[in-house]
């Protein structure tokens, strides 16, 4: 059944009756456009405005919110992480963010089992239970953000299921609210006690009833059989899972005990919602881990040596497509140092498809031989043409970028993007070869373009379409092949779903995937669960049909939005935007760079994810004059860092912090700055002229009730030290203390930056020095300042002057063999990563000649070190401990290991980087009185009490201006920039 809302006047009394529920529960209800917009979507191509979003503080909010739900009737959409891609947590119902249900709850090392609330992360799980010796197995490509309630309902399986299963195999038992508001407790039952249940006077026992009753009939068991995937098929996820139930003792004389949690797992929260889960754990693989790289020309013959592979017993079989190597290979021509392309340096030649198999044993001998013998067989039968065999981090890398594909679809530029529908089709392993054979004539016969990535060794192939989602040829492209796919899925006894779900995008195929007189049962045990159907409607029964409440309106025109940057490469601002497909990577809060700001809320709205949302929506369908005039876009880019981990770390390349810049500045023209962005933006100009004042100045701000009012007006947390004028300049010691180099056989320039040059001209010096001593000619560039506070605060326009003027001055004078450096990583990043698409027209080809010899002082080091011109001979030998924390644009567009390499001359240097996000303070972020608190959680989550726990011997190294400051305020420690350790390292 379709859940019916009364009549149109039920829409206009929805305010009131939402303020009712507000009222009467510890969390809350926001029904505001903005945040039904950034709950609209997942990771799939749907696109539905829920009429609300409500938050449970706890489990008795929870029970008045579903009876609230039940008495008025209103549609309760669970959502977890919203990674889902079949478009489970989209509706138009009340989405119910679980977030609050976050604690581990019971645990027993020696039965080997935890009990967890549903919006537990699966990493942050298993980094609990590590020192325990256990994890929970299955593990999706979202680990890192995906919570365990989200799993249940899809039932994830992720690339160790060889060896795991799916997460139906571990749910052990799980407490419930029912459609009533009753609390049940699944769980194993004998038939003893499976009966005793069923003549229960409650809901719970009328579920035990029903199933009783639909399931004890031997016809049905037999058309559940015959109806449903092969048994042989772990990865299974169409419909409810009623052949397993069937199987159970209750019914199948020598099955295993009655659980309903089988059919909880997979049933996508349209039966119940789930407040606590038991779950089995077990033991990590053994110690020593290699893969197998197996490169393939023929798609189908890296399935024919999967099954070769198997033999070896492998814990995982990955497959890796040919779009996917070409969109890492595109990576590495971009920038080298991001994600994607750091973890595909392994790859050989270009493979149409690569076959990963992971071997897990006791010792690195016994992996060698195994992998020896699997290359053997497969020389010896012809297959694929290289077979290279990695251990440590390289596997690491391997598996990240398995991880990122869902990512990496997006990453391609213009409207043709992927299209999740038959990504999930799972069949026997023995029959992959051929149905892949198949299933590529008919992808070929439709003219689609397609791209393969598979957990091949469990027979799931995930097949990406990648088609226009804006044009009704498109949409209608991918009904035709689900359609088709759908026949040949069931040829093959397979499942349509392996383990992304249903939804409301496979659905629609179930009666006849499984044959209408199992879809009718399916049906009948939704309403027994469900009578109302308020629970997540329309998912797995009753669908609409797929190409319905999509995210783009097929023939619908996108918007050409006038900008300042060049957004050319992305086929302008709305398509690099449009570059988020949902997947959510910029919600992990256990690892990385990104996103600072939702790992310090971990409220949605302060995602990557939701802002791209909110671009998108506001930019693309306003009735505005000027698309750009929407406070709400303002107010929701407010918390962004600039951090640009996005740019690195989102396998798509979502670069939001240019986006930002993009917007503020014609906001900006619409509506003034105010004062405050202009003061920052105008901050090194100021200082500049404030320098004569120095000592005037630092005791003024230096003391903290002599600068309040400063402060105050500013608009700048009173807590907050400022940073410290120099007496002179940079610029003005340089040319006094200036040492003699003209007999130096190399050059390098640098670059007085603005931060260097008025606020820390002793490290600007300190680099002079060091580069001097080492041989290097140092010629100082001053023109104009790079325009870095200008671009925080979205002054773009002011930024284009000063890199067109930059440009112009600097671009002839840099060569690869002079290239040019800077003190302050995020002054030279303006260089790398900006001007190219910032400056004129004529100047571009120029700044990305200046763009490609500009370098990061440690990148410069680096280089150096391994043209042999730079050696630890030449530092000390003493032994010192340096914990180095990372500057963002470092992370983003250089690399870490860069640092630590550099910071690790010294032979007896013992460096070990601070594995935090952002520092927090982000140039002038962490002044702003309104963002100081949430610029402390960021820095108080890993970085100062890293830096506290250090001995007092230990250097504590911070290139980052920003950076150095916050670690000043925060742990009272003085952090030093490399080249300051360095030369203090450097021999007389």
């Amino acid at each position: 059944m379709n859940l019916q809302i009364p009549d149109p006047e039920y829409f206009k009394a929805l305010p009131s009756l939402l303020d009712s529920l507000a009222r009467g529960i510890k969390g809350s209800v926001r029904s505001d456009e903005v945040s039904r917009t950034i709950f609209a979507s997942d990771a799939s191509a749907y696109q539905q405005m829920p009429i609300g979003v409500v938050t449970p503080e706890d489990k008795e909010d929870l029970v008045t919110i579903i009876r609230f739900c039940q008495d008025h009737k209103l549609p309760l959409i669970p959502r977890g992480a919203g990674t889902s891609l079949a478009g489970q947590v989209v509706g138009g119902g009340l989405v119910l963010d679980m977030r609050r249900f976050n604690r581990i709850l019971d645990f027993s090392k020696e039965e080997k089992w935890v009990t967890v609330e549903p919006s537990v992360i699966r990493n942050s799980l298993n980094d609990w239970l590590a020192p325990h010796g256990l994890l929970f197995g299955p593990e999706t490509s979202t680990a890192n953000r995906a919570v365990i309630g989200g799993m249940i309902g899809n039932n994830s399986c992720g690339m160790h299921s060889i060896v795991w299963g799916s997460t139906r195999d571990h749910l052990l038992s799980c407490r419930a609210i029912l459609a009533d508001g009753s609390e049940a407790l699944f769980k194993a039952l004998t038939p003893d006690a499976f009966h005793a249940k069923r003549a229960q006077d409650t809901l719970e026992g009328s579920l035990y009833e029903t199933l009783y009753q639909e399931l004890k009939s031997d016809e049905t068991r037999r058309e559940l059989e015959h109806g449903y995937p092969k048994a042989s098929i772990r990865r299974r996820n169409n419909g409810y899972a009623l052949d397993l139930l069937a199987r159970s003792n209750v019914f199948t004389e020598g099955g295993p005990d009655f659980n309903m949690c089988k059919l909880i797992a997979g049933s996508e929260g349209t039966l119940c919602v789930l407040t606590e889960a038991a779950l089995n754990l077990v033991e990590p693989l053994p110690p020593v881990i290699g893969c197998v790289a197996m490169h393939f020309h023929d798609s189908i013959e890296s399935l024919e040596a999967t099954l070769v592979a198997l033999k070896y017993k492998p814990t995982s079989c990955e497959l890796i497509g040919a779009f996917h190597v070409q969109q890492a290979m595109e990576n590495n021509k971009v920038n080298k140092f991001n994600t994607v392309a750091r973890c595909s340096q392994w790859i050989i030649g270009a493979p149409e498809s690569i076959i990963v198999v992971e071997l897990a044993d006791e010792t690195r001998e016994a992996v060698e031989q195994r992998a020896a013998a699997l290359i053997a067989e497969l020389k010896d039968k012809n297959m694929g043409y290289a077979w290279p065999l990695f251990f440590g981090e390289d596997v690491d890398k391997i598996w990240q970028l398995r991880r990122d594909l869902g990512g990496i679809n997006s990453s391609k530029p213009g409207d043709v993007k992927p299209f999740e529908a038959i990504e999930d089709c799972a069949v026997d392993v023995d029959d992959q070869p051929a149905y892949v054979t198949e299933l590529e004539r008919i992808l070929h016969r439709e003219g689609v373009q397609f791209t393969h990535s598979a957990h091949a060794g469990d027979g799931e192939l995930h097949t990406i379409l990648f088609v226009n989602h804006k044009t009704r040829e498109g949409i209608a492209s991918v009904r035709s092949v689900l359609e088709q796919v759908a026949k040949l899925v069931k040829r093959f006894r397979g499942s349509l779903s392996g383990e992304h779900g249903d939804g409301r995008l496979r659905a629609e195929f179930l009666p006849e995937l499984l044959g209408e007189q199992n879809y009718q049962l399916c049906k009948r045990i939704k309403s027994s669960f469900d009578a109302s159907h308020i629970f997540n409607p329309n998912k797995i029964v009753d669908a609409p049909p797929m190409d319905t409440s999509l995210r783009y309106t097929p023939g619908e025109e996108t918007p050409d939005l006038p900008t300042y940057f060049n957004w050319d490469k992305d086929m302008g601002l709305m398509r690099a935007v449009e570059r988020c497909s949902g997947i959510g990577e910029c919600k992990k809060v256990t690892s990385g760079l990104m996103c600072p700001s939702y790992m310090g809320t971990r409220e949605e709205k302060d995602s990557t994810r939701a802002r791209a949302n909110i671009l998108r929506a506001f930019l693309s369908r306003t009735d505005k004059a000027n698309r750009y005039d929407h406070r709400e876009i303002r107010d929701i880019l407010d918390l962004c860092l600039s951090c640009k981990g996005c740019k690195s770390e989102c396998p798509a390349g979502v670069d939001m912090a240019r986006m930002k810049a993009e917007f503020l500045q014609h906001y900006f023209d619409l509506h003034g700055s105010g004062v405050r962005p202009w003061l920052v933006a105008h901050f090194t100009t100021l200082m500049g002229l404030a320098t004569p004042f120095a000592p005037l100045y630092n005791l003024f701000m230096g003391n903290r009730i002599l600068s309040v009012p400063v402060k105050l007006a500013a608009g700048f947390a009173l807590d907050r030290s400022m940073p410290a004028l120099c007496r002179l300049t940079f610029e003005k010691q340089y040319g006094r203390q200036m040492p003699v180099t003209a007999k130096a056989m190399r050059k390098v320039h640098l670059f007085c930056d603005e931060f260097t040059n008025v606020n820390d001209a002793h490290i600007g010096m300190a680099t002079v020095q060091l580069l001097t001593r080492l041989g290097y000619e140092v010629v100082l560039l001053r023109n104009e300042e790079s325009g870095r506070s200008s671009l925080s605060q979205g002054f773009v326009k002011r930024a284009k002057s000063f890199a067109n003027s930059n440009v112009a001055a600097f671009a002839d004078a840099v060569t690869a063999v002079a290239p040019m450096i800077a003190v302050e990583p995020s002054t030279i990043a303006c260089f790398k990563d900006e001007y190219p698409d910032l400056v004129d027209a004529p100047l571009r080809d120029k700044a990305k000649d200046l763009a490609r010899n500009s370098l990061m002082f440690e990148e410069f080091i680096a280089r150096e070190m391994d043209s042999g011109h730079i050696r630890p001979d030449q530092f000390t030998d003493a032994a010192r401990n340096v914990r180095v924390h990372v500057h963002c644009h470092q992370k983003s567009l250089s690399s870490s290991d860069l640092v630590v390499k550099v910071l690790s001359l010294p032979k007896n240097y013992h460096v070990s980087e601070i594995p935090s996000s952002c520092c927090g303070m982000a140039g002038a972020f962490g002044y702003e009185k309104e963002h100081h608190a949430l610029s402390m959680t960021i820095a108080e989550q890993v970085l100062l009490p890293a830096v506290r726990a250090a001995d007092a011997g230990t250097i504590i190294a911070a290139s980052g201006t920003s950076c150095r400051h916050q670690i000043k305020d925060g742990a009272q420690r003085e952090a030093l920039h490399s080249a300051e350790i360095l030369l203090q390292a450097l021999r007389e």
